[in-house]
């Protein structure tokens, strides 16, 4: 098992830096082919050894090859979003015999947080905000959070202007995301059986991302309930080394029907992963603890296990947590936004081809 291709190790910082130049790049190479434009030379030498040059158009093209099909996806959906976008303000602007910063400044006019406003979200959030700024005071962030809060008035008022923008004028996006075939039957789920949409998270007990995500996880199971079904896989990475043992010893769990307990009482404490911590923790969940340990010593679910991981890495997952929503692939641990979009738009799908059958 290899490490991941992208450190999610990485600050937070430097993976949105990262994202925004990848952005840049690939929303111009996608959208416009190899070059920034169709008509500018590519050919345009960005480094030498010896008599060797490295020209622009050999450096695009390994971009593109390291980006995966998800991720490329997300490039050209995000690029073609904004087009569509600056596309329609820029005939309404036309329509309205305005100039584009004419329209905007009639249409979009965010009121200005009040001082007492601002205060109610740095009391919401002071925990988070004190984490970030040390022991920040109210009145030591209050100008930045008014404007922050503005700014997010404008944005939502955006938004809205966009959804009336959108639905006066039809749109039609072909762009269709990269969607994997997963194999999820017979392993551990809860939710819906039935349900229209099924996430499967690939998973790595001792992995700090995979925690870091649990709280995402169990909001969005808490948010749609049946109506998802959640799925989990183990993916245990070798350079963990107990990643593999807390495997084994969730699978025994499952056996005795206690699955989810034993999985959440692991991301509680990672601390706990040793063979001793994994039959301490079935004894207090009040597992059979005779079948538990012949179990987890025999390693009788490792077979199980390493096809978990097999079919991971067949569709091409290379670090946890990676999600597959009906097959469209989320990697790492993602805001609840991010997965709520791809929900709500496999379920409007789902919706749509049964209101079509009937």
């Amino acid at each position: 098992m290899r490490e991941p291709k992208f450190n999610r190790g990485a600050s937070e910082g430097a993976l949105r830096r990262a994202w925004r130049s990848l952005l840049l790049i690939g929303a111009a190479l996608v959208l416009g082919g190899a070059s920034l434009q169709a008509d500018q030379p590519n050919d345009a030498v960005y480094a030498s050894v010896g008599n060797h040059k490295f020209t622009e158009q050999e450096v695009d093209s390994a971009v593109l090859n390291s980006v995966s099909p998800s991720q490329l996806y997300d490039l050209r959906k995000r690029a073609l979003d904004r087009m569509i976008d600056d596309y329609l303000i820029d005939q309404a602007a036309h329509a309205a015999g305005l100039t584009r910063e004419q329209y905007l400044a009639r249409e979009l006019k965010p009121a200005k947080p009040t001082e007492a406003e601002a205060r109610k979200f740095y009391d919401d959030n002071k925990s988070s905000i004190q984490a970030q700024i040390h022991n920040a005071t109210f009145d030591q962030v209050k100008d930045r959070l008014i404007a922050a809060l503005e700014r997010q008035n404008e944005e939502q008022q955006r938004a809205a202007l966009i959804q009336r923008l959108r639905q006066a004028t039809p749109v039609n996006v072909a762009l269709k995301p990269p969607r994997f075939t997963v194999n999820s039957d017979g392993h551990p789920w809860t939710g819906g059986a039935d349900a229209p949409v099924t996430v499967v998270e690939f998973s790595d007990f001792q992995c700090p991302y995979c925690r870091a995500a649990e709280s995402t996880v169990k909001a969005m199971r808490a948010k749609y309930g049946d109506r998802i079904k959640f799925v989990y896989m183990d993916f245990p990475l070798s350079f963990h080394p107990h990643a593999m043992d807390a495997a084994r010893a969730a699978q025994c769990a499952a056996e005795q029907d206690k699955f989810w307990p034993y999985h959440d009482a692991l991301f509680a404490d990672q601390s706990k992963l040793a063979e001793s911590d994994l039959k301490a923790t079935a004894k207090r969940l009040g597992l059979d603890t005779g079948r538990f340990n012949t179990c987890f010593n025999q390693g009788q679910p490792d077979g199980r296990i390493k096809a978990e991981q097999q079919q991971g890495e067949a569709l091409g997952v290379t670090g946890t947590p990676t999600f597959f929503i009906n097959g469209r692939e989320i990697v790492g641990a993602q805001p609840l936004d991010k997965f709520a979009e791809v929900i709500d738009d496999e379920t409007s799908a789902a919706n749509q081809r049964a209101a079509r059958a009937n």
